[in-house]
């Protein structure tokens, strides 16, 4: 019997916004999130209890202002191809960010999704 690969996992939900800092002090004052990672003004992981918040300032804003779930995969390029066998589009081909590789697709219904994983 075949095994079936390990189902992606949603490894954030991205938020873009204008200004990372104050994301982060409006999530924590407001619902009490906590700061995981914070790379400047580009990118902060916050707590959501299992779940990340992903905020991701300007310059890290791949969705173009669309929030987001995010799919961690082994395989970048092997998901994006899967992903477009079953109807969907890549809006944005795999690259390197600073921390992964991603890219930004929409399912058949039209949401963005973020696809991303190891360098």
């Amino acid at each position: 019997m075949n095994e079936s690969p390990e189902p992606a996992k949603i490894g954030n939900v991205l938020h873009p916004v204008a200004d990372v800092s104050s994301a982060v002090r409006f999530y924590a004052t407001t619902f009490g999130l906590s700061a995981k990672f914070v790379d400047g003004d580009r990118y902060a992981a916050l707590d959501a209890g299992g779940t990340t918040l992903a905020l991701a300032g300007p310059e890290e804003d791949v969705t173009e202002g669309v929030p987001a779930a995010s799919f961690k995969v082994p395989d970048v390029t092997a998901a994006l191809a899967a992903l477009v066998a079953g109807g969907g589009t890549v809006v944005r081909q795999a690259e390197q960010g600073p921390h992964e590789v991603r890219a930004v697709a929409r399912d058949p219904w039209g949401n963005t999704i973020v696809v991303y994983g190891p360098q």
